[in-house]
């Protein structure tokens, strides 16, 4: 993570490389996004979609009429064109079906030009909404990184962003515009039949009504649970696939190639039986309303017949009653597959709602104190952190200290709490106890934008883009110059080598750096940390890997570079940490023992243990 990046970027260098958190939770820690104990579950998400539409109402409504209008056109179309035969049949002066004739291509061009309309504005409407909520994620994603995503798999969360956002966009496209118009064509194709016959308006009416409600209901219902687990089964799918792109070199080492396909496969073949079951289901609710469809038309012909045959209606009114029946049943019929559509979309717009309504893994203050001031001193004293009220302390009564250039090493084993001790002062995380003071005020009641604008560094595993090297150095400060840029990796010990390659700066460092040693990978990320010229440098195990013979050269040009600049370094490799001012040893979360290189190395304490440990045999 760099300090003094833009806000949209800020949080980069803190993830992995697969994009969870670099601040690893322990046990008990509550899962972000997860219902807890007396937090109400949002049942209605869709609904929150839609207000997200209010803004665009008149949109919402131009389609919708113009659907009912479209559709209007079809179903009067047919009707004056039964009109148009039956009335032709009987070989009346061409003036007398002249009107017919014009209202027939009226209504053929209209229906085009008034479906086009409806799609126009639909789609507009769905898009300009996905384009809010993927905003709205991107905002929410941005708050809980990197602590809060610890729930979240790369993979799932990539489908929440991408899959799941679109199959939401049905709720604008078949969620309102058709129900709206099957209700009013419905309602006007009935009247029009009920002022020419009576019965046959009432069997026409039940008929639209059983294929319009019953007809979708049975739908969505026969499908309820392929439609309620289609949205995490591609969840699964996105994760086990990002899973074995990312992890392919290991499978491969340790030969577990065929497992980690296997659980794919059995991902996909999930996904594939429930879009079979979806598409089962639509095939009843498509051969269902065929069925209403025929026995009402078949009603309503025989009503006719017989009518006719009493001489109360006429061979013209019996083709128009007809006809529009027939063509009434367009307004429902898509209304089935719609409801199958509606339930995955409600499906997926509560996965929405996980990520949206996580809760916040650090406290934004409402009226924040004003951007820290350089140089910064930053104060910690009693500091405790549980990830949950009953879990063990991950820090446990911390004190440290750090000021304009002063440098502290904090190491320990794996699993110390060095990283939550790093996160507290990212504000990444909340102290449970205990204080964190920066310039006098307390680090809580600072913006965590503000806050990482002074103090910044480089994660664990830095991220690095696909792109160049030069791109990936700029995004800790997107205006700076070449010479700006030479500067920070000279800092870092990598401009010889970048000026050794062919393409230079535009050298491209492939997917995560792969083109990259580890070395060149951490020195990368630690130009890009002094390129952002943050206040404080917080660098959490920057020779992780990297091989040993190369780590205390890493060591020493990290000292050098840093020189004169507050540095807290985070590492459990104790080679060449004889240049910083404290040192401070965590076991279990407490410290455990703190002061300078030459005191700890032969005091027998926990430092000596830890420098045995790495060193065996010295």
């Amino acid at each position: 993570m760099t300090a003094g990046t833009p806000r949209d970027m800020r949080r980069t260098g803190a993830m992995t490389a697969a994009g969870s958190p670099a601040v690893r939770p322990e046990a008990g820690r509550p899962v972000a996004g997860r219902p807890v104990a007396g937090r109400p579950v949002a049942r209605h998400n869709l609904l929150r979609l839609l207000r997200l539409a209010r803004p665009l109402r008149g949109r919402l409504l131009l389609a919708v009429a113009a659907g009912a209008a479209g559709c209007g056109c079809g179903v009067a179309l047919l009707a004056v064109s039964g009109f148009l035969l039956a009335r032709a049949s009987q070989h009346p002066n061409i003036v007398a079906i002249s009107v017919a004739v014009v209202a027939v291509r009226a209504l053929s061009i209209g229906r085009g030009l008034l479906r086009y309309l409806e799609r126009l504005s639909s789609h507009d409407v769905a898009f300009r909404v996905l384009a809010d909520v993927r905003v709205a994620i991107y905002r929410r994603l941005e708050r809980l990184a990197p602590a809060g995503l610890s729930a979240f798999r790369s993979g799932d969360m990539l489908t929440r962003l991408i899959s799941d956002v679109d199959t939401t966009q049905d709720l604008f496209i078949r969620g309102i515009a058709p129900p709206l118009t099957a209700v009013l064509v419905g309602a006007g194709a009935t009247t029009a039949v009920l002022l020419i016959l009576a019965p046959a308006a009432g069997l026409l009416g039940a008929g639209l009504l059983a294929a319009g409600v019953l007809v979708p209901w049975i739908t969505a219902t026969s499908a309820r649970r392929a439609a309620r687990r289609a949205a995490p089964a591609r969840g699964e799918l996105g994760a086990a696939v990002t899973d074995l792109l990312n992890g392919a070199a290991e499978l491969h080492a340790f030969g577990a190639v065929d497992a980690g396909l296997a659980k794919a496969d059995a991902a996909d073949c999930e996904l594939i039986q429930l879009a079979r079951r979806s598409a089962t289901a639509s095939g009843l609710g498509t051969g269902l309303g065929t069925a209403f469809c025929g026995l009402t038309l078949w009603g309503v012909l025989l009503l006719g017949v017989a009518a006719t045959g009493s001489g109360t209606l006429g061979r013209v009114p019996l083709a128009v009653i007809t006809l529009t029946a027939l063509a009434a049943f367009e307004a429902v019929t898509a209304l089935p597959a719609a409801a199958l559509q509606l339930g995955q979309a409600r499906a997926a717009a509560d996965r929405i709602a996980v990520v949206l309504d996580a809760p916040d893994p650090v406290r934004y203050p409402d009226s924040p104190f004003p951007p820290p001031a350089r140089p910064v001193e930053l104060r910690v004293r009693a500091a405790t952190v549980r990830y949950s009220p009953d879990g063990p302390a991950a820090l446990d009564d911390v004190d440290l200290d750090l000021r304009p250039g002063r440098r502290v090493a904090l190491v320990g084993a794996t699993g110390a709490g060095k990283s939550t001790l790093a996160a507290v002062l990212f504000r990444f995380i909340d102290l449970t106890s205990g204080s964190a003071v920066l310039n006098g005020r307390d680090l809580a009641g600072y913006d965590p934008d503000d806050v990482r604008t002074v103090i910044g560094g480089c994660a664990q595993d830095p991220h690095i883009f696909d792109t160049t090297i030069r791109d990936n150095l700029r995004l800790a400060r997107p205006a700076a110059s070449d010479a700006e840029l030479s500067v920070a990796a000279g800092e870092a010990r990598l401009l010889d080598w970048i000026e050794s390659l062919p393409r230079g700066w535009d050298t491209p460092t492939g997917a995560n750096g792969a083109t990259l040693s580890g070395g060149q990978r951490q020195r990368l990320a630690l130009a890009r940390a002094l390129l952002a010229d943050p206040a404080l440098l917080i660098l959490d195990e920057p020779t992780a890997h990297v091989d040993p013979e190369s780590r205390r050269a890493l060591t020493a040009d990290l000292l050098a570079a840093t020189a004169g600049r507050a540095t807290l370094l985070i590492t459990h490799d104790l080679d060449g940490l004889e240049e910083v001012d404290e040192i401070v040893v965590l076991d279990h979360g407490r410290v455990a023992e703190r002061g300078a290189y030459q005191q700890l190395i032969g005091s027998g304490g926990a430092f000596q243990r830890l420098w045995q440990q790495g060193h065996p045999g010295s």
